[in-house]
């Protein structure tokens, strides 16, 4: 019996990912840039097993639907790839909130490919697995590293993702809604690009703003990392605001705590926010500032829970027990 076992955070992206050139092969429309966190990781198990069809249970109950069915064709990918047929039984568990807009599903396929390219007998270095994660879910490319990195856009084999040098930095996540959300990001994701008339300028701007964050990243300069991160949330979810129909991730408490940060630097404590696909607000700033900028999120009442996160690690797979896939 062969079984392997893999942990993985989520990232945050600074420049973020909205859109496919390939949807079959996850090849993103733009490239982006994130932070790998320490906080919420995935710890998966990948185990083969003797029987007509895989297993997957999620925190701790059966999954069923489109998650399941999402693993099964990953498995399926890694099968192909192998050579082998084996099934296999797969338990995932997340120690942040799931499908939330808290990167869920980065960790997710990132830890998913690390054990079962670990239990299939596939290669583990770092491109290679990124390249897997991707066709799982597309930010998952990012969080096969460690700290900063960007992702490419490109071919098969050329996007997956690669270490930035930076300046340090930290995060404050501001929990809005742990919940999952009504539209999924893949769902709002393909109605973007079909309907909304933001669409082509995401693409264009988008492009310019990753070359400014990788250059300000490699010279240390966190002041336009800021701005530019910022920018680009807020220019991704007006995009999705206008599609057809409209879908709107920010709540009420979110816009607050995006006005709130800004207020912060009036205030001398330079971080800037961002939100991924969900009502979550997530506060980037130097790693000495982060007790003053949670104390700041907590002391507004607009979020339920603040989690302070500096830098994480890469994936990682932390138990394996040799066999043969067949």
């Amino acid at each position: 019996m062969t079984a392997a076992t893999a942990r993985a955070y989520p990232n945050i992206a600074l420049v973020k990912y909205w859109g496919k050139q390939d949807a079959a092969l996850n090849l993103p429309a733009t490239g982006s840039l994130s932070l790998t966190l320490d906080v919420f990781p995935t710890t998966t198990t990948v185990e083969l097993v003797d029987g007509p069809e895989d297993a997957f249970e999620l925190n701790g109950g059966v999954a069923t639907g489109t998650p399941a069915a999402r693993v099964v064709a990953f498995l399926d990918l890694v099968r192909e790839r192998a050579g082998s047929t084996a099934r296999a039984r797969v338990t995932s568990v997340n120690a942040g909130p799931t499908g939330a807009g808290l990167a869920s599903s980065a960790s997710g396929f990132a830890a998913l490919a690390a054990a079962a390219s670990a239990a299939y007998g596939l290669p583990l270095d770092a491109p290679s697995l990124s390249r897997l994660a991707r066709r799982g879910s597309g930010s998952a490319a990012r969080s096969i590293l460690p700290g900063v990195s960007v992702w490419h856009a490109g071919d098969d084999e050329s996007s997956y993702a690669e270490p930035v040098a930076s300046p340090e930095l930290a995060m404050v996540v501001a929990t809005v809604d742990g919940g999952p959300k009504a539209v999924s990001s893949r769902e709002a994701m393909n109605r973007t690009a079909a309907t909304s008339p933001y669409y082509d300028g995401w693409v264009t701007s988008t492009r310019a703003t990753l070359d400014e964050m990788v250059a300000a990243a490699e010279r240390g300069d966190y002041t336009r990392m800021g701005e530019l991160t910022e920018l680009s949330a807020l220019r991704m979810h007006a995009s999705i605001q206008a599609c057809d129909p409209p879908v709107r991730y920010l709540a009420p408490a979110s816009v607050a705590l995006f006005d709130r940060v800004a207020a912060l630097r009036s205030e001398g404590v330079e971080a800037y926010a961002t939100a991924d696909a969900g009502p979550n607000v997530v506060a980037l700033c130097r790693p000495q500032d982060r007790d003053a900028v949670a104390d700041a999120l907590r002391g507004s009442g607009l979020a339920g829970e603040v989690t302070v996160a500096g830098s994480g690690p890469g994936v990682e797979v932390t138990d394996g027990r040799a066999g043969a896939a067949s």
